[in-house]
């Protein structure tokens, strides 16, 4: 589908194709504009962009629980094998990803489809995945009004068009869905970003201008607990603000053909402000 033109819409199309990125010269996604700015930086991005790192198996198991759950994305091939170690185990792997596959363990292939079973059981997410009322895996392509950069996100779950607010779902698995923990996961992986990205794309095409955005996080150990939470307006705000930072980054550095590292100077490095608790500075020994 690479076209010499390219309209702003909503696309059902594969993975592989969403992410070799289909809009000529380019676009931006969410993930990549939290590559752009700290910790990360624009020669990070730009590398990877071209570099793309090696999956790993987290990665793997990740979207081996979107397959079963969502009901799309790449097919999973099951390798009956304890551990990765094997030649065998290893071929398989190999030849999985030739065919496009995901490649998985059979434990964790079972433990994927009890973690299905238990976000079925759910009072809410179990609502949120019906496929009689939406579909996963839609990508969305637009172009952003402030900075004429053309903007790409890729649903997880669209329900169809209804009466009510468009509710778009994200699915995530994790080490642990309390809220205490959620807090610091959403702020390290930049999932503020994702929501406020996500929503504004919402907007942009006309598809809902009050949408709603829900996270639906996972635990990927049994009993594989489930809680699903709505980013509030801070969240979305702080978002929003650095998606901004993002933009303005990659239309400079798309324009100059300059990617810049962390920095070019000399960095005055301090010791993290907490150190000082645990070893004041002031105390003479």
């Amino acid at each position: 589908m690479h076209e010499t033109t390219w309209t702003p819409g909503v696309y059902d199309m594969p993975d592989h194709e969403y992410h070799d990125d289909p809009v000529p010269g380019g676009s931006l996604s969410s993930s990549g504009a939290r590559k752009l700015l700290p910790p990360y930086c624009p020669a990070r991005f730009h590398y990877e962009r071209d570099n793309p790192p090696e999956s790993s198996p987290e990665f793997e198991f990740g979207k081996a629980a979107h397959r079963v759950v969502l009901g799309a994305g790449p097919d999973v091939a099951v390798v009956n094998a304890e551990d990765w170690r094997t030649k065998a185990a290893r071929q398989e792997r190999a030849a999985a990803y030739d065919r496009g596959d995901v490649p998985v363990l059979a434990a964790d292939w079972h433990r994927v489809n009890e973690m299905a079973g238990a976000l079925a059981r759910h009072p809410v997410a179990g609502k949120l995945f019906n496929p009689a009322c939406g579909k996963a895996e839609q990508s969305l392509f637009w172009v952003d009004d402030r900075s004429g950069v053309w903007r790409r996100a890729r649903l997880d779950w669209l329900p169809d068009p209804g009466t009510g607010r468009l509710v778009l779902v994200d699915y995530k698995t994790c080490g642990s869905a309390s809220p205490e923990s959620l807090q610091r996961a959403v702020y390290n992986y930049g999932y503020h970003q994702q929501a406020s990205w996500y929503l504004d794309g919402a907007r942009a095409l006309g598809m809902d201008q009050d949408p709603v955005f829900l996270f639906v996080f996972q635990e990927k150990t049994a009993p594989y607990l489930v809680t699903v939470v709505q980013p509030d307006t801070d969240m979305l705000r702080v978002g929003a603000r650095r998606n901004i930072q993002a933009l303005d980054l990659y239309r400079e550095c798309t324009a100059t053909g300059r990617w810049p590292g962390y920095s070019d100077e000399i960095e005055l490095v301090s010791l993290p402000a907490w150190v000082e608790t645990r070893e004041p500075v002031g105390v003479a020994w």
